[in-house]
């Protein structure tokens, strides 16, 4: 609920398209009459790839984390 409330909040204080985060734009890009599905696909994955460097770079960290947590 936390993360569509954020959404939510989002979508109604921030008007003005400079200012708008990542899952904005991608919700903007998905309403229009006839979605454009390869532009939408290109943009997450876009907006995935800094996540999923930062994720295999840290990986040892993450798992050591996990780990210490369970004991």
């Amino acid at each position: 609920m936390n993360s569509w409330y954020a959404y939510l909040w989002l979508l109604i204080t921030l008007q003005t398209p400079d200012k708008k985060t990542v899952p904005l734009v991608l919700s903007a890009m998905r309403a229009s009459y006839a979605p454009d599905y390869g532009m939408i696909m290109c943009a997450i994955v876009i907006a995935t790839i800094p996540m999923a460097i930062i994720f295999f770079i840290m990986q040892k960290q993450f798992v050591e984390g996990m780990i210490g947590s369970v004991k």
